[in-house]
């Protein structure tokens, strides 16, 4: 396998977090997109989107999206499991995945890709170039403050985890996404106890060094 990563890019720290959580070896391509290196014609061979993460598998396949990738790693190596083991578990992961990614991860991107002056007519990823929209920014960092303000109630409540009482890639999820509000300068409030107790035990896990 390959892993076509980029360290400042959240989006590759979701699968970066998950490959060290599986303790798995695999070949890790830099990609700096920076440069603009996602956008040139050898990487859009392995990814027309161009966007990292890319986990190329032993079979050539090419999986373009973090979900893709963890599914794919999850069936690889079962140890250790992040994404649930039984229907319940599993379903309650991928719930608390999907809005995390939408009300969180997503408002994020829609506030920096709608404002800051790199992402300049590059408003959204992909190889078609779309002009910045101001209000977006401000709907996006409203979005993000709700979700920051709400993840200590109606994510995490009274579990030790996002998901329950084990750790999963639902927390890688939620970590992530609460790192990268760090972009726009939002972060938990200060009332938000447990919230900042996860996050400082998920902080300690060798994975979020990466």
């Amino acid at each position: 396998m390959k892993f076509f990563d980029c360290k400042t890019a959240p989006s590759a720290r979701l699968v970066r977090m998950f490959i060290a959580e599986k303790d798995l070896d695999i070949e890790t391509i830099e990609i700096d997109l920076r440069s603009g290196a996602h956008l040139q014609a050898d990487f859009k061979e392995k990814n027309p989107h161009c966007t990292v993460p890319v986990l190329e598998t032993e079979t050539g396949l090419h999986l373009t999206s973090s979900q893709g990738c963890w599914r794919y790693l999850e069936a690889h190596k079962p140890s250790a499991p992040l994404l649930g083991t039984n229907p319940e578990e599993k379903g309650l992961i991928a719930d608390r995945i999907w809005r995390i990614d939408l009300d969180g991860f997503y408002a994020i991107a829609e506030a920096i890709r709608n404002e800051l002056p790199g992402f300049r007519g590059r408003a959204l990823t992909g190889s078609i170039n779309y002009d910045q929209i101001p209000e977006l920014a401000q709907r996006g960092a409203a979005r993000t403050a709700h979700f920051l303000d709400t993840f200590e109630a109606h994510l995490l409540g009274e579990n030790d985890y996002v998901a329950g009482a084990n750790f999963s890639a639902a927390d890688i999820m939620a970590f992530v996404t609460i790192e990268f509000a760090g972009w726009i300068k939002l972060e938990l409030p200060p009332s938000a106890e447990r919230a900042h107790d996860w996050y400082k035990r998920i902080k300690a896990r060798p994975s979020a060094a990466l």
